[in-house]
């Protein structure tokens, strides 16, 4: 029996358990939409593609399941290229589907195609990010490069794949046994562990150096790890730093957890791993910003000190920092060995009552530095003061999104995430407009938990179409838009090394300007608040978790920078010798 490839397709997306498709159309893939009526598939439509592909990004993380968008080819591809490069340095799983041209136009360049070095080789443009990039050449292949795409996303270091379909080709037919075949295939793949020996290695490694600390990334939530990084900590009293994109895997309130590292991290936190003997580093690549430019003297000191490094991409071990010891492992297979290795060799478990004592002194004494700030009533308001009602007003398990800037640095420097995956933020490509449509996938994903996204008024001014979405499919996010009337972290930078804000601050005949983003929610649908004065902002917040609808809260802020005593190389770049960082604007 022959049916539609379009049909089919939905019907196996149905069969692998998706239940939202992100996307725009286009002439390449109505069909595709088409086959969507009837379906069990909601299809989330968007203004933007790189909304559908930031808030597929957002999606993932939070359900934890590879996640789809539809896209249309050329334009449609493109706008999209920016939320899929995202997820693919945050290894986040995705299978973009895209239209194609038709296959019998090929090398006659025909609408909308990227054509001006080859033909139909639109998804070439997608090669140097995505895992694998597919051209679907023939209908029999199709059912076969899809399963691959599923598999390919969510194994390994996960990460996004293409699948690009010409047009005609999804209105085509072919026997559905090709489709029916795929389900004896396993959708999901067993993954590698270590062995006991390297485990018991680890483990009489770290408790005999004097100076042990255990550096965790991204990837041990990505494996689902954190409640096996809990167990093996606590029992063998090893202290947590984190990169940006690893925060929240041990809760900031746990005794053992120090901080995140690097340009934005605390004294406390650099100076610690930069004492350390033995580093266990756990799912991180250590990059730059958590790293301090790999400069030694300021965060690790590497190959002073020795690094024991797991990670389920061999290419990551030791791209950064030579590793003694390096294991290819999923981190919650590798994590569990460990558990059992540290239980076997240290029953009664090991006790460090000094280090919780010093870590509990130093949070301690960061939050009385900071309790000036995180109490001013100044307006526009202080950044501290923001973020620190917020995280009051919030459950322990809200989900947060962030942009860039202090919505991002600041969250990770000074915002107490306390459940494993639940703060989104553009880690490795550190992308403007992702925190407003990550927080609309977020949603979908767990429509239980609140969801507040932070960004700035340069990040929400993106994509302004969220609202649309939000508004259209009742998706009850909170957008906070921290609004300094301008491009702040780069004007304070540019302000510091030469000067002038140029090109970074928003003026209107030399006075600051800013577009009223309360009346443009409220012209979507959407309910929007403009804060005046300090006071005014939690309660309007608090009023917002409790309707439980789509509110844009906008609230003005003054461009301080992220207090920060770590090191960037740009610095020196800048200003060489003068030591010199961002400042206000």
């Amino acid at each position: 029996m022959k049916k539609l490839i379009s049909h089919q397709l939905v019907k196996y997306l149905e069969d692998r358990g998706v239940e939202h498709l992100f996307g725009l159309c286009g002439h390449t893939n109505i069909a595709v939409l088409n086959a969507l009526e009837g379906s069990r598939i909601k299809f989330v439509n968007v203004r933007h593609e790189q909304i559908a592909s930031h808030a597929a990004d957002g999606y993932a993380r939070v359900k934890r399941q590879t996640a789809v968008v539809l896209s249309h080819l050329g334009p449609g591809l493109t706008n999209a290229a920016t939320g899929v490069a995202n997820a693919a340095l945050d290894s986040i799983p995705m299978v973009v589907i895209a239209g194609d041209v038709p296959s019998h136009y090929y090398g006659k360049h025909p609408h909308q195609e990227v054509n001006l070095h080859a033909d139909a080789a639109q998804y070439e443009i997608y090669r140097p990010f995505v895992k694998r990039a597919w051209r679907v050449d023939r209908p029999d292949l199709f059912p076969e490069i899809l399963e691959k795409a599923f598999q390919l996303a969510a194994s390994g270091r996960p990460g996004p794949v293409l699948v690009s379909v010409p047009m005609d080709i999804f209105s085509m037919e072919i026997d559905v046994a090709l489709f029916e075949r795929l389900k004896a295939h396993t959708k999901v793949l067993q993954k590698p562990s270590i062995d006991e020996e390297t485990a018991d290695r680890i483990v009489l490694t770290l408790t005999g150096a004097e100076r042990p600390l255990v550096y965790v990334g991204g990837g041990v939530n990505l494996a689902d790890a954190a409640p096996e990084l809990a167990a093996f900590v606590d029992h063998l009293s090893l202290p947590v730093a984190h990169s940006l994109m690893g925060k929240g895997t041990l809760p900031d309130d746990h005794d053992l957890t120090l901080g995140m590292t690097g340009f934005w991290g605390t004294r406390f936190t650099n100076d610690t791993c930069l004492a350390a003997d033995y580093i266990l580093g756990l799912g991180t690549s250590f990059k730059e910003a958590d790293c301090s430019s790999w400069e030694s003297g300021y965060t690790f000191n590497f190959p002073g000190a020795k690094l024991i490094h797991v990670d389920i991409d061999p290419d990551e071990i030791g791209r950064n920092y030579p590793a003694e010891i390096g294991v290819v492992a999923d981190l919650k297979n590798a994590l569990k060995v460990l558990n059992r290795a540290a239980r076997r060799l240290y029953p009664e478990g090991r006790k460090n009552d000094a280090l919780r004592a010093d870590i509990a002194a130093n949070r301690a004494a960061f939050l009385r530095d900071n309790a000036e700030a995180c109490a001013s009533d100044q307006f526009p308001m202080r950044p501290e003061r923001i973020l620190a009602e917020v995280r009051e007003l919030l459950p322990r398990n809200a989900v947060i999104t962030t942009d860039v800037g202090w919505n991002k640095n600041g969250v990770g420097q000074q915002f107490p995430i306390y459940e494993p995956g639940s703060v989104l933020t553009p880690g490795g490509f550190a992308t403007m407009g992702f925190g407003a449509p990550a927080a609309l996938g977020a949603k979908l994903a767990d429509p239980s938990r609140v969801v507040v996204s932070l960004v700035g008024d340069g990040g929400f001014g993106q994509n302004p179409a969220v609202l649309a979405t939000a508004f259209e499919e009742d998706i009850p996010v909170i957008w906070v838009v921290m609004n300094n009337f301008a491009f702040g972290t780069i004007a304070g930078l540019q302000k510091a090394h030469f000067g002038t804000t140029l090109g970074t601050v928003f003026e209107k005949n030399g006075a600051p300007y800013s577009p009223d983003y309360a009346a443009i929610a409220r012209a979507y649908g959407v309910d929007g608040i403009k804060i005046t004065k300090a006071d005014e902002f939690k309660p309007a917040l608090d009023a917002a978790i409790k309707a439980n609808r789509p509110c844009v809260i906008d609230v003005q802020m003054v461009n301080v920078p992220t207090p920060t005593t770590g090191h960037w190389n740009i610095m020196d770049i800048y200003s060489p010798g003068k030591h010199v960082h961002h400042v206000a604007t």
